[in-house]
């Protein structure tokens, strides 16, 4: 691979998923994409850069693309997050959402599904307590190889290992040789679709409740700001935004307001003279209770 064929595939890839790679990446690229390229009858990363550069749509370059995306992900992935879910976020929506009796989740980069299975499955366990509500949980990714893998909801010895407590993996997982496949009830309160994170929103809808994380840290400041923003303009008034441990909006933007006594948790942040229901904090939010871990 010569340095103006990694210099393309770095323009490329900002371009087309936002990932910004350093100057020392040459080693990821020829180890993800050599198979890319194979799979292709292509022989060599130069070979893959010609085709890419005389075809910048289809199924070649939409392999480079996913090829390049990171999918790490496991179930109740760092805890907190989901804490503030069932402490914190679902008292305050349902109270608000009294009426309505409707609360829309978002799981942005959904990766092969084990964020949005795992709130599915506190709010399963949670049951009367959440019944008043109905729950729509949609999850987005840049890679249909992994959404496929999402929606079949089989996993590996491994995969339910990585966060999973054992009495959900066997209320919830029926074992199926030496794979694990998640119960169609829980299957089914998650829809997947095929998003860019660098496109429109719009199609989505409006969400309550966005979970977005771990996926900003590959981008750069400029996409991070719009990304947020956006985001932003897609959520209601007292809707609650959850990032990565290593992520924040500091220094970013002004949309959103870390939500007091808890870490990782953001709301819009309103204007004092709007009308809409003000935040609760953390620590004043009453706690509706269901054991997950």
């Amino acid at each position: 691979m010569t340095p103006q064929d990694y210099e393309y595939l770095r323009e490329f890839l900002k371009q087309r998923s936002g990932l910004v790679l350093s100057n020392d990446k040459q080693y990821l690229i020829e180890s993800r994409l050599l198979p890319v390229a194979r799979k292709g009858g292509l022989s060599s990363i130069s070979e893959l850069v010609a085709k890419l550069r005389t075809a910048t749509v289809g199924p070649l370059a939409s392999d480079t693309v996913e090829a390049m995306t990171t999918n790490e992900s496991f179930f109740f992935r760092d805890k907190t997050p989901f804490d503030h879910f069932k402490d914190v976020m679902l008292p305050a929506l349902m109270e608000a959402r009294a009426r309505q009796n409707k609360i829309r989740i978002w799981c942005a980069a959904a990766s092969t599904g084990q964020e949005p299975y795992s709130l599915a499955m506190i709010l399963k366990e949670l049951g009367l307590k959440v019944a008043t509500c109905r729950f729509d949980i949609i999850g987005t990714d840049l890679s249909r190889e992994v959404l496929e893998r999402a929606k079949a909801g089989t996993y590996s010895q491994f995969e339910v290992q990585r966060g999973l407590p054992v009495q959900l993996l066997l209320k919830y997982f029926t074992q199926k040789g030496e794979t694990w496949e998640i119960a169609p009830l829980i299957r089914s309160m998650v829809q997947y679709r095929t998003m860019n994170l660098l496109e429109s929103f719009a199609s989505v809808g409006q969400f309550d409740i966005v979970f977005i994380r771990n996926v900003l840290i590959y981008f750069d400041q400029p996409t991070k700001i719009d990304i947020l923003e956006r985001v932003a303009r897609q959520m209601a008034p007292d809707g609650y935004m959850v990032l990565g441990a290593a992520e924040t909006v500091v220094g970013l933007t002004d949309a959103f307001k870390p939500v007091p006594g808890a870490r990782g948790l953001y709301q819009r942040n309103l204007d004092k003279d709007s009308a809409a229901r003000p935040a609760l904090s953390a620590l004043g939010a009453r706690r509706i209770g269901a054991t997950v871990a």
